[in-house]
């Protein structure tokens, strides 16, 4: 066995994130029911599994080939995204007004961790173009998304994020690319970029480029930022693909993972510069590109929890059949029998679960941001921009360690490459670095979205948290009492360590910043403890199948009883640990670690 999509798994993570009555005729997901909602998960599985997934390990084998600045991707590739444009993959959260169907974002997240555990390489192309739709219908003239959105939409265009230069990465305020304005309502564009996903290929008929630039009268820093879209192949009358644009691929990197995804460089204004066309308004560009990484950063969290899942069901297979050592019969036993082991796979188990859990719940929350009005809308925004660090950091952290994991079970057969246990940790690798580190996301999390509405957000999230425990501790049933006192403990954790860094005099302070990665993660346990027990309560609650349920339940506890025991000294790290990074900061800066004495 090598994947399987647990579409059991996924509709219930649906349900619970959404609420069972948001299914329901007059609720949040009215246009969607939830044999619709199941028949779309099957589809979207069967289509990973016989479509993308074989083509995993040739993608991994045969990366891509770059000459005269043409990218030509691994074999059968160019006929699986034909078939993905044809089954309208692409269109499925995309808004109706382009020829999208408009369902749901929680929907497309169940699809997109489909997709992404079978062949991340490949599902990075059609990620990032729903990132692109996104910031063309908020921010594009109609002009620009008549001419490119149903192109878009359907997939037979794909995009890009174009931001990242050799001397700008996360800090955007040294960004160098120029624009300059053509006098017709056009622009064009001079610089170079780097680490461009699917920036060239052969997939597709014409790629957008979303390109961050910079006009000769902007102000200096990030709020002189613009975002411009540049074709690869300028629109004919027709609509069609015409003259080609004055931008080129000049080179492809070689990487650690994700061979089958060409990073691109990317050269424009060769000549004449490249035609180009302002998306929003001049020196708003950064929070034009903000709307599609904000769905990205989602979407990449979920590509940790689809890796995750997938070396989970690798280790547990491969732990099923190897036999080592013996068992207490005393026969020879399958390694799963071995507890070191059991604790292994029931820890990748677990924290495929709860990040599962956090990612959905956000896009709940995305769902009642765009779907409600009014407060109820704003809050939903509130707590998706709350969670969204949460999403993509813990989901993408996990996802390197759950890999990691899946090759120790796998033992020495692990670090070959045959049995594909390492192909998974060295594609999950790029995912907490892309789309914002982990580091910058929980810095975010401390600086921005703490004091979201003056902290309120935050506190509503506490609150719903104690609501879950509440509930557990009034089951009178001792296994969910137990999960109640560690989701507690947790919880409590991490609301006093809420209140330490709200303190804090200043925000942006090298003490809070020290403890942003804990706290990030310290959030993601306490929220993960509470939504897997919550799970686990309402699925005995439900009767539901007894295999499932007691799945469930064994998840939540043991979640409860070896990971979410880790919250108080994360709590002491964020809370007493900021001094010891400061004088490691100081130790660092100066050289100070040298200890051999040699220059």
């Amino acid at each position: 066995m090598s994947y399987r999509a647990p579409v059991d798994d996924l509709l219930f993570a649906m349900r619970r994130a959404a609420g069972a009555a948001a299914f329901e005729p007059g609720g949040l997901y009215a246009d969607l029911d939830a044999a619709t909602a199941a028949a779309t998960l099957e589809q979207a599985a069967k289509f990973a599994e016989t479509a993308l997934l074989p083509l995993d390990p040739i993608g991994d084998r045969e990366g891509v080939t770059f000459a005269a600045g043409a990218v030509a991707t691994a074999t059968g590739w160019r006929e699986a995204y034909a078939l993905w444009v044809e089954g309208g993959w692409n269109a499925l959260a995309a808004p109706p007004a382009h020829g999208g169907m408009g369902l749901p974002l929680l929907l497309a997240a169940a699809c997109t961790e489909i997709w992404n555990a079978a062949n991340i390489a490949f599902a990075l192309c059609p990620l990032l173009g729903q990132g692109a739709i996104e910031a063309m219908e908020i921010h594009a003239s109609e002009a620009l998304k008549s001419a490119y959105l149903p192109k878009m939409i359907s997939g037979e265009w794909t995009a890009t994020m174009t931001l990242t230069e050799p001397q700008s990465g996360s800090d955007l305020a040294h960004l160098r690319t120029r624009a300059e304005r053509a006098g017709d309502g056009s622009y064009r564009l001079f610089g170079q970029k780097i680490f461009i996903t699917y920036g060239e290929h052969d997939l597709a008929e014409n790629i957008v480029h979303l390109v961050l630039a910079r006009l000769p009268d902007a102000p200096a820093g990030t709020r002189g930022i613009s975002l411009f879209l540049a074709p690869k192949f300028l629109p004919g009358p027709d609509g069609r693909p015409g003259e080609r644009n004055d931008l080129r691929c000049v080179g492809v990197e070689r990487k650690l993972g994700i061979h089958g995804s060409p990073t691109c460089t990317m050269s424009y204004g060769d000549g004449g510069g490249a035609i180009a066309f302002l998306v929003g308004r001049e020196n708003e560009g950064l929070a034009c590109m903000f709307t599609m990484m904000n769905n990205a950063r989602l979407s990449v969290g979920l590509q940790g929890v689809g890796l995750a899942e997938r070396a989970t069901q690798k280790a547990l297979a491969y732990a099923r059949e190897r036999r080592q050592g013996r068992g207490p019969s005393g026969d020879p036993a399958p390694i799963i029998e071995h507890p070191d082991v059991v604790r292994m796979v029931m820890t990748m188990k677990a924290k495929t679960a709860a990040a599962r859990a956090i990612c959905y719940l956000t896009a709940a929350a995305m769902d009642r941001a765009r779907r409600l009005e009014g407060e109820a809308a704003e809050a939903a925004q509130e707590r998706a921009g709350l969670l969204t660090p949460l999403a993509k950091a813990y989901s993408t952290d996990i996802g390197v360690e759950v890999a990691s994991l899946g090759v120790q079970v796998h033992g020495g057969m692990g670090f070959i490459e045959e049995t594909g246990a390492a192909q998974l940790s060295r594609d999950v690798r790029i995912t907490p670095i892309y789309e914002g580190t982990n580091g910058i996301q929980a810095i975010d999390l401390v600086t921005r979205k703490l004091r979201l509405s003056k902290g309120a957000a935050v506190w509503r999230e506490i609150d719903d948290m104690r609501a879950d425990i509440d509930a557990l501790a009034a089951s009178n049933e001792a296994v969910f009492v137990n999960i109640a006192g560690r989701a507690a403990a947790a919880v409590d954790a991490f609301e006093r360590a809420t209140d330490f860094l709200s303190a804090a005099v200043d925000p942006h302070g090298q003490e809070a910043l020290a403890g942003a990665t804990p706290y990030l993660r310290l959030f993601a346990l306490a929220r993960g403890v509470t939504l897997l027990g919550a799970g686990a309560l309402a699925a005995h609650r439900a009767a539901a199948a007894e295999a499932a349920t007691h799945n469930r339940i064994v998840t939540a506890r043991f979640f409860a009883d070896n990971l979410a025991v880790a919250a108080e000294g994360l709590e002491r790290a964020i809370v007493g640990g900021g001094e010891s990074i400061i004088a490691g900061l100081a130790l660092l800066s100066c050289g100070g670690d040298r200890t051999s004495g040699r220059d």
